[in-house]
């Protein structure tokens, strides 16, 4: 275990190698951030084996798991505060593209229930009753069935 200890854990230039692969990782695989904290946090546990050689691996290995995640749970606490901007936020929310488009019932809604065509898919919808044919509205989504009224 010494042999570990000294060679591995205990080594700084072990630490800022990890920091870089990490940093690599990052880059090649696009992990948004994730792994660059991650890298940080190699950085300074090599940092701190650089200036306090003498560490028992257990402390070097319990700081950088504490650091891990005290970066990764201070990232999903800094992107919920400041969400990041897009140019296209309804991208993956397919449903939510079609808020304020018309559309034409291809089936009746009775019971606050119908359906419309979209494209190649048919998509559930819910509000007044009305007849197949009327020219509807969506104004909002609920799961994956749309909200609709009529078309003024």
């Amino acid at each position: 275990m010494e042999f570990f200890n000294a060679i591995w854990l205990n080594n700084f230039w072990v630490w800022y190698s990890l920091a870089l692969l990490l940093v690599i990782f990052e880059v090649m695989l696009g992990a948004n951030f994730f792994l660059l904290w991650l890298s940080g946090v190699a950085a300074v546990v090599g940092t701190i084996v650089f200036l306090m050689p003498g560490l028992p691996w257990q402390v070097t290995g319990t700081v950088f798991a504490m650091g891990s995640l005290f970066s990764i749970v201070a990232w999903k606490y800094y992107l919920k505060r400041y969400p990041t901007k897009s140019d296209r936020p309804t991208l993956n929310r397919r449903a939510e593209q079609y808020i304020g488009r018309t559309f034409i019932l291809s089936e009746a809604i009775v019971n606050n229930r119908g359906k419309i065509i979209v494209e190649d898919s048919t998509w559930r919808v819910e509000g007044a009753d009305l007849p197949q044919g009327t020219n509807v509205v969506v104004t909002g989504v609920n799961g994956v069935i749309l909200k609709v009224k009529p078309r003024s």
